[in-house]
């Protein structure tokens, strides 16, 4: 065999194995990236079913304003309720938006970079929904003793004050733990801290994408 026909036997081999890598690392790649969107559907349920809780708020309201007798105090714990049940539905409907965002087309870098985004959202989305109940039993148990007619506020004031105040406690007592749990000096618990907050479905397909990363980098 001549020498360029050797040349060209071999470029034709290269160029074969180099497109047989090509579809292994895709299939490989799209494999991956479907365990990641499955991975992501526990996520995806529970903000759909954050955005049911707070229609449950908003219809609760909306049972109190159909009532003939709302007093003063009664009607601001109605407000309070219904827009807690408004902002719990925009902030899921804002995950759910990023998630539907992400482009699974794009680099893994670029994609892991995305769910970093849809994970502070979905931590914010946690904390509105989850925080403000330190406070938030105490207007919704007044509308529902509203909604048969009574005002708490005027017949037992201390039950609503004393709640704000247990709220109030409650609220520092988590902020103040928050702080010392992510001290440098406990990384286990400051770690176990982070991983509670972020999600199983979103620890998953981050880990996922690491190893996706990894095998693309060797």
């Amino acid at each position: 065999m001549e020498t360029h026909e050797l040349k060209a036997a071999w470029q034709a081999i290269d160029k074969r194995f180099e497109r047989e890598n090509r579809l292994t690392w895709q299939l490989l790649r799209d494999q991956r990236l479907d365990k990641v969107r499955s991975s992501l559907w526990p996520l995806i349920m529970g903000q759909c079913l954050q955005m049911l809780f707070g229609i449950v708020f908003i219809l609760l309201a909306v049972l109190l304003w159909n009532t003939s007798a709302k007093p003063v105090a009664t009607m601001i714990a109605g407000i309070v309720v219904h827009a807690y049940g408004v902002i719990v539905i925009i902030t899921a409907g804002v995950v759910l938006g990023k998630l539907r965002s992400v482009d699974y087309a794009a680099p893994v870098l670029a994609i892991q970079k995305q769910l970093a985004q849809v994970r502070r959202y979905y931590v914010i989305s946690g904390m509105i929904a989850g925080l403000p109940w330190w406070f938030m039993w105490v207007p919704v148990l007044m509308v529902l003793i509203g909604l048969t007619g009574v005002d708490l506020y005027a017949h037992t004031p201390w039950t609503v004050w004393s709640g704000i105040a247990v709220g109030a406690i409650g609220l520092l007592s988590t902020a103040l733990f928050h702080r010392w749990s992510r001290s440098s000096k406990r990384p286990k618990l400051a770690r176990y801290m982070e991983d509670s907050v972020t999600g199983s479905s979103l620890r998953k397909a981050q880990l996922q994408l690491s190893e996706l990363q990894r095998f693309e980098e060797d």
